[in-house]
């Protein structure tokens, strides 16, 4: 699904059972993303560099990993209690930027989260979108991303066991 010939949008969303606040704090801070990236196990050897702020905007991480994991930097560029924007920026497969959007809104002390990532068609994912499109390729990523980010904020939230 794309908003033009020319951009991709993926988007998926999930009800978390923990507040807003319990949410954004695991994106906001990009050395929590181990326990819900859904990239994490790409590459057990992952080499990762943290830099900026702690979190929130001015926040970076770069990896270098295996042919899977591949090599990039995001960029956490934009912060409410809200929102979170990131720049994300792949080096190898292939080049790309894209922008990275996770929306909370609250209800009643849970929590709708919806990841949207939006880019423009490069080469590279043109060639791609003639045997799949972004959605497919990327939208699994996000669902078990989610689920895992569900599963660490509702544990979050429920405190020591």
């Amino acid at each position: 699904m794309g908003t033009s010939k020319a951009t991709y949008t993926v988007t998926r969303s999930t009800h978390v059972e923990a507040p807003p606040e319990t949410v954004q704090a695991l994106i906001v801070d990009l050395r929590r993303w181990q326990a819900w990236s859904p990239w994490e196990d790409l590459d057990p050897q992952l080499q990762r560099t943290y830099g900026g702020a702690d979190a929130g905007v001015g926040a970076w991480y770069e990896w270098r990993g295996n042919r899977k994991a591949g090599q990039g930097r995001m960029e956490i560029v934009e912060a409410s209690d809200r929102h979170v924007t990131i720049d994300l920026r792949f080096v190898k497969p292939f080049r790309s930027e894209s922008t990275t959007r996770f929306d909370l809104t609250s209800d009643a002390g849970a929590t709708l989260v919806t990841w949207t990532m939006t880019g423009p068609q490069t080469v590279a994912s043109r060639l791609m979108g003639i045997f799949t499109s972004m959605d497919r390729m990327i939208g699994p990523d996000f669902e078990k991303g989610l689920a895992r980010l569900k599963t660490t904020a509702e544990d979050d939230a429920a405190g020591p066991a």
